[in-house]
Order: C-alpha cells, then structure tokens, then sequence
C-alpha cells in the first residue's frame, strides 16, 4: 500500500504536469551546483549537461571533478613502452631494469600499428578532451584503470609523489608479503614491533638481509618503476593543468590503490610558469627525474598493532639535490600514508637510516 505522502506528492506533480509547470525550475542554482559536485564524476556530469539547456549552463560551473579513466594512449604509440633512465644508482640498475621493468600497463602495445592507433583515439577521448568543456574546476581527482608498476604475488607497494614542474618528493613504502598472525588478530590490539631482532646489528652498514635473494636489487627496482610511474602521470597532466586555470589541487591515483601524484596550488603554479622539462627522447612521455638524495629504511619484519606483518619492510623518501626548502626526509615520510600504512612509516622511522644518492634520467 502507498503511503499518503507519496500519493499526494505525485498528486502534486500530475497537477504540476497538467499546467505544464516543472517544480525543479524552483531548485535554485546554487543548490543543483551543490548536488554536482557531490556527483563529480565527470562522464555522469556529461550526461546531465545533455538532460536541458540549464543543466548544460550548469554543469561547466562545478568545482569539484573525478575523471576514471578507461584506458591512455600514449602521444606516439611507436614508443610506447618500458621507459629506460640512462643512470641510477651506479651499474647496479644498469643491469636489472631493462630485465625487471614492465611497460605501463595502461599504455598501447608497442607493435601497435599506426592504423589501429588512429582508430583507437577516434573511439577514445583523452582526458584533457573529456575536461574541456570544465571551466570552473579547482579540485581534480582522476583514476588509472591499473597500477603502474607490476609486482609479484602477495608484494605490497605503496607510493606517494609531489610534482610541482618536476619533482618535489617521493615516498614509497613497500613489503615482500603482508599476513595477519592468528594469535594477534584475537588477542587485544599491542604496540608495533620497531626494534632490531637479534643479531641484526647491522654496525652501520646496509644489513645482510637486505642482500639476501636479490632483496637490495628488489627495492632498487621498487624506487626508479615508482619514480617513473609518477614521472609519466605528471607528464600526462600537462595539457590539463594549462587549460584549467582554476585548478587549486590534483591527484592522479590508480585503481588499485598503488600509487597517488598530488599537486597543491603552489605546485600548480610553479607547473604554469615553469617550463616542463621532459625525460630524454629514448624515455618519451614522462618528465624528468631530477638527482635526488634518498633515505631508505629497511627491517626484516615488521608488526603492527592489529596484528599485520610486513616481511621485508622497506621505506624509501627521496627529495631533489640542492632542494633546501620545505620538509625533511623525515617530515616526509611520516605525513605520506594514513591508516595502518602510517603506523608502519612511523615504525620504521625508528630504524636505522641509510642515505643514497641518485642520478637524474
């Protein structure tokens, strides 16, 4: 049975309807703005601004916007692939990354024909196409359909990157497998477990652990694919940043969660009045990463208060050379995660640090 509220509501609105009078003509302006920007997503936004002339007036307006993007292609498919730095950390990475490295997943293939390639950008619109018609937004959010970097079974990796018109920091938290131990999850909640176990003094050198298995070359691989990920999200963002001028704060995160580039108004500025610098040409389609100094943290297990283990806990921060303003290596890490991943940032500051330099590429 309909309850009399209903029944007189759509009383009200067959009346409405005969005198050919539409009650959401007396919404104001400012409340369907209101309801857009709780919307945000983008394309549903698209789809409002073809319901009537006033939605089409209106959505253009909205402030806040969230683009999930289905697939990028990159600017020229014949060099689409795995991006290649000239030099970091001395012959080491050298050796592995062309072996580690995998191509950006969301990217074409690199056989893809340039036939195939035009049609496939006639079928999909960039995401600078799908904004354009946005001349008001200040918060952006947009969303990758995969990571970035491809990692093995059961590895946890976690990034965070600031860009300004390069790069301004870089945190990356990650484990060679994340469990729960039985005994801990129906226990009480217990401080994190930060100390050194035993026999693990490491006498100020990187500890033996770290070697064992290929675990340092690991984490090397970890650092520079982060790196790159966020180089080509930054990259990627250019056309968008100089056609909203209104833009106040960005970030470009990825469906899984992986990794998030963020840029506050500061760094947008820097972004509009600097000129980008762009990766050498046998690396397209991403910014370059300047020398960096970085701070690694490192221990072989790691607990955390609700009973989750992190075997091979590493922490790296990076920030650019001669880069004296702002946070410390360590203001950095600590403010990067939320939740459980900044208990386990906060843990492993407790450890002793190792300090790296890198080469730009």
């Amino acid at each position: 049975m309909q309850s009399k509220h209903r029944v007189f509501a759509e009383d009200l609105l067959l009346a409405a309807a005969a005198e050919g009078e539409d009650h959401f003509d007396r919404v104001p302006d400012s409340l369907v703005l209101l309801i857009f920007n709780k919307l945000a997503d983008a394309r549903s936004l698209g789809r409002c601004s073809a319901v009537s002339r006033r939605f089409s007036a209106l959505v253009p307006l909205v402030d806040d916007a969230c683009l999930r993007i289905d697939r990028v292609i990159p600017a020229d498919a014949a060099d689409a692939g795995a991006p290649r730095p000239r030099a970091a950390l001395s012959h080491l990475l050298k050796s592995v990354l062309l072996a580690v490295l995998k191509p950006f997943a969301h990217c074409d293939a690199k056989s893809a024909s340039p036939q195939k390639h035009a049609q496939q950008q006639q079928q999909h619109h960039s995401p600078a196409q799908v904004l354009r018609n946005f001349s008001s937004i200040r918060s952006l959010r947009m969303e990758l359909p995969v990571s970035d970097v491809g990692t093995d079974d059961g590895v946890v990796l976690r990034w965070k990157a600031v860009f300004g018109s390069t790069l301004q920091s870089c945190v990356i938290l990650g484990g060679t497998r994340v469990d729960r131990a039985a005994a801990a999850a129906a226990g009480p909640p217990h401080a994190p477990s930060s100390a050194p176990p035993a026999g693990d003094d490491d006498g100020g050198s990187i500890p033996e652990s770290l070697y064992t298995n290929g675990g340092l070359k690991l984490r090397v691989v970890w650092t520079i694919s982060s790196l790159i990920a966020a180089a080509t999200r930054h990259y990627l963002l250019r056309e968008i940043v100089k056609e909203h001028p209104t833009l106040e704060r960005v970030a470009l995160t990825d469906a899984g969660g992986q990794g998030t580039l963020s840029m506050g108004r500061d760094q947008l500025r820097e972004f509009r009045d600097r000129p980008l610098a762009a990766a050498p040409a046998a690396a397209a389609n991403r910014t370059q990463v300047p020398a960096c100094n970085m701070k690694l943290r490192y221990a072989p297990l790691l607990e955390l208060s609700d009973g989750t283990r992190i075997h091979g806990a590493t922490l790296v921060v990076i920030k650019p050379v001669g880069d004296a303003g702002g946070k410390d290596l360590d203001e950095l890490g600590a403010g990067a995660f939320d939740g459980p991943l900044r208990e386990a940032v906060a843990a492993l500051g407790k450890r002793r640090a190792y300090l790296l330099e890198m080469n730009g590429f």
